[in-house]
């Protein structure tokens, strides 16, 4: 069946509250408003103002509520109206979330999960389009998944709201109507599991979230150009499919990767690390990363694409990994 990303979130979020009463939703306006972006719609019709909860405008607030909640063995999914507002309760993510089971011996699971738009929309300037997958991925304790695909978006968060852990679960403002096909069975991803979305033999492309596309479209155009990309993409940035990466870029040689954050210190950097160190003696060319440039996103729409990945940035670094630039 066909679902967009938003429908496809909703139905992850249905299913597992009618699985387990312990699943609740809790965060600015998810209930009466049905969500910022909607994806809450019906929810609080369906299970109630106990299980679907609107919070005062205090994410370090009710972040520690759901903390809370989840210790003392509920599954709470805190919605973030973005990432940029999470920062706001990094606190409690990181010192609360992240460390009780470690703090506590092994008494205290905390299985919550946290997830909104990450990473840039259009027009929304340097404060509201910030990518914030690596401070997360930084720190130990926390899993952290970023999908692609409405099937991804549904399996993913089915996966996430069961495990045992914190989840911090990424989305994009920009994909919420992304349409695809769906399975119409219950259907589960494995968190930690990656995927291959096109196989190649010249290059591997590597990306997670909103820049798979843009990759699929540049590994279409360079087809043409007689190069046969391998696209992988991540769909979990940690635990991290290490070695579905590795097996590709030996059968490829050359790598590409594409991450919409800064370049210093980001996902993207510590991947072409990981791929530079792990597959040295298989590697024809220098590891490529194709970033956000190193600077406050602008709010000019015409600065702001110019300062994001594209396509022809990414068919750039391939063309130099190929030696064809």
């Amino acid at each position: 069946m066909i679902m967009n990303v938003r429908e496809a979130l909703r139905r992850a979020l249905e299913e597992e509250m009618g699985r387990d009463e312990n699943v609740i939703l809790m965060g600015e306006e998810v209930a009466q408003y049905h969500g910022a972006y909607k994806v809450s719609q019906g929810l609080l019709e369906k299970y109630g103002s106990l299980r679907v909860i609107d919070t005062p405008i205090s994410e370090e607030g009710f972040t520690g509520v759901g903390i809370g909640a989840a210790m003392a063995g509920m599954r709470p999914v805190v919605e973030w109206m973005t990432l940029n507002f999470s920062l706001q309760a990094l606190d409690q993510t990181y010192n609360n979330a992240a460390k009780m089971l470690y703090m506590s011996g092994g008494q205290f699971n905390v299985p919550i999960v946290f997830r909104g738009p990450n990473g840039p929309a259009e027009y929304l300037s340097a404060q509201h389009s910030q990518s914030l997958q690596s401070i997360y991925c930084h720190c130990p304790g926390l899993r952290v998944v970023a999908p692609s695909t409405p099937a991804d978006f549904l399996g993913l968060l089915k996966s996430s709201i069961r495990d045992n852990n914190p989840v911090i679960f990424l989305e994009s403002e920009l994909m919420y109507a992304l349409k695809g096909e769906v399975p119409e069975e219950e259907f589960f991803v494995p968190l930690g599991s990656g995927a291959i979305r096109r196989e190649g033999k010249d290059v591997t492309i590597i990306g997670f979230s909103k820049p798979m596309y843009l990759i699929l479209e540049a590994a279409s155009k360079l087809q043409k150009e007689g190069i046969e990309a391998e696209v992988i993409d991540l769909r979990t940035l940690r635990p991290l499919d290490e070695e579905l990466v590795y097996r590709s870029v030996e059968k490829t040689n050359r790598c590409v990767v594409v991450d919409e954050a800064w370049p210093y210190a980001s996902v993207g950097s510590h991947l072409s690390y990981l791929v530079s160190y792990n597959c040295f003696d298989f590697l024809d060319a220098p590891v490529e990363l194709v970033s956000q440039e190193d600077v406050p996103v602008p709010y000019s729409h015409a600065l702001e694409l110019a300062a994001l990945p594209s396509v022809e940035k990414v068919i750039d670094a391939v063309r130099r990994v190929t030696y064809l630039s």
